[in-house]
């Protein structure tokens, strides 16, 4: 018998995967309602997997991206919760279980950002920050890992940003969250490699979705100006690198910070 710190030998990690064929797992995404959220549902959702789409208020958003999810033939559910509740987590947790669907894959893209000066941040926006996109995490990932552990397999992939590698001027609350989540996510793979789980986190620069809508047009072009691509990433191309981290034959890649960001941080 393995125990719960046994390190896994390659055949064995393969005949776990292999038991339960790629396309018959489940994802869950955190904030999926749109944006990188719902385009990694997408990408998971055309090769026909069970997908869970998570939201917090936008709920006619996350209908919207799960019939385009259903189109695919995946099996889909959608799950509302405050990610800085323990207990609004475990309700979700427990209405997945009723419906058999126990995460194989947790992508904790779920995050909000701040733009201003620090002297402007509020103690009350400090702390939403550090609620949604550190805590959000630490829970997810603590009562979703167990199954996982038990398993001996799964899959953990951390959506950051760019600002949590080399800071950002006046997101400084957003960059201190992001770098954060880096450090979180190197830590916990190195906790978790024994068990056959893979810990990473995917970076982006600058993505063309709503979260780029408090700048003007001639800000975001300055921005895609500096970045050697000359453009934002899609969504896309962001839930491409996921979705690749989710794969099987990606077990020997943990505790990764992977960047997409055009070449503008090297």
């Amino acid at each position: 018998m393995i125990g719960a710190g046994s390190r896994l030998p390659l055949s064995r990690v393969k005949q776990m995967a292999d038991n339960k064929p790629f396309t018959e797992q489940t994802v869950l995404i955190t904030g999926a309602s749109r944006g990188i959220g719902a385009a990694i549902a997408r990408r998971f959702a055309s090769v026909g997997m069970n997908v869970v789409i998570h939201y917090l208020q936008s709920h006619e958003a996350a209908n919207e991206t799960a019939r385009s999810c259903m189109k695919t033939g995946a099996s889909v559910l959608t799950v509302t919760a405050d990610l800085r509740s323990l207990e609004q987590i475990r309700r979700m947790k427990e209405k997945l279980e009723q419906h058999g669907l126990i995460p194989d894959i947790l992508v904790n893209n779920a995050g909000i950002s701040h733009y201003g000066l620090l002297s402007d941040v509020t103690e009350e926006q400090w702390d939403e920050l550090m609620g949604i996109n550190l805590k959000g995490t630490f829970l997810m990932t603590r009562e979703f890992m167990q199954p996982m552990i038990r398993q001996k397999y799964g899959r953990i992939i951390n959506v950051s940003s760019i600002w949590g590698i080399s800071g950002a001027s006046c997101e400084v609350a957003y960059s201190t969250a992001k770098g954060g989540l880096n450090a979180f996510t190197k830590a916990l793979a190195k906790e978790l490699a024994p068990s056959g789980i893979t810990v990473n986190a995917v970076a982006p620069g600058a993505v063309d979705t709503l979260m780029m809508s408090g700048f003007d047009p001639e800000e975001k072009a300055a921005i895609a100006n500096d970045i050697p691509a000359g453009r934002f990433a899609q969504p896309e191309e962001i839930a491409s690198l996921v979705y690749f981290l989710g794969l099987p034959e990606s077990g020997y890649i943990t505790g990764q910070i992977i960047s997409p960001n055009g070449g503008w941080l090297t």
